[in-house]
């Protein structure tokens, strides 16, 4: 898995200060995409090694964000599952553009979860007519056979709309 390049920004997870990295090789081909370069595959090999030096690079985040990685999503999943180890004080979210969850995506290892390509009529997140979700992770008061808790979504996309 690759990334271009990163961004601190305040808008993509609400009341965070997030790091978003931009991950390469998207092959989903949204009509409209800001990123359209994405879907190329360019960039850096994100490596555990490589993260580390993105957070030390950039103190006072409290999120980190992964925009894309829609064909790695168990690579995504890899990460965040590291982050929440070794930065449990961090925040973490990944944008996908797909319509459903990876089933190869482990939600206690995320904080949020945004889904659903990019459609120009309808707009982004911050549009009351999208069709994209954001999704607060949480835990339910569910257990599985093993008693271990179960996760669910909080829908939080009102959080990023702009009141028409």
């Amino acid at each position: 898995m690759k990334y271009t390049d990163t961004q601190i920004v305040f808008r993509e997870l609400p009341d965070e200060i997030t790091l978003a990295i931009n991950i390469s090789g998207c092959p989903l081909q949204c009509e409209g995409c800001h990123s359209p370069y994405l879907r190329e595959d360019i960039g850096t090999i994100l490596t555990k090694e490589a993260l580390k030096q993105l957070i030390t690079d950039n103190p006072g985040i409290t999120a980190i964000c992964f925009m894309g990685g829609d064909a790695q999503p168990i690579e995504i999943n890899v990460m965040a599952k590291w982050l929440k180890k070794h930065y449990s004080s961090l925040n973490i979210g990944w944008y996908s553009g797909r319509k459903e969850l990876s089933p190869d995506i482990e939600l206690q290892n995320f904080n949020y979860i945004k889904l659903g390509p990019y459609i120009p009529t309808l707009g982004g997140l911050d549009s009351p007519h999208t069709n994209q979700h954001l999704y607060e992770v949480v835990m339910t008061r569910e257990v599985d056979i093993n008693d271990v808790p179960i996760y669910g979504f909080n829908d939080i996309t009102h959080k990023l709309q702009k009141s028409i």
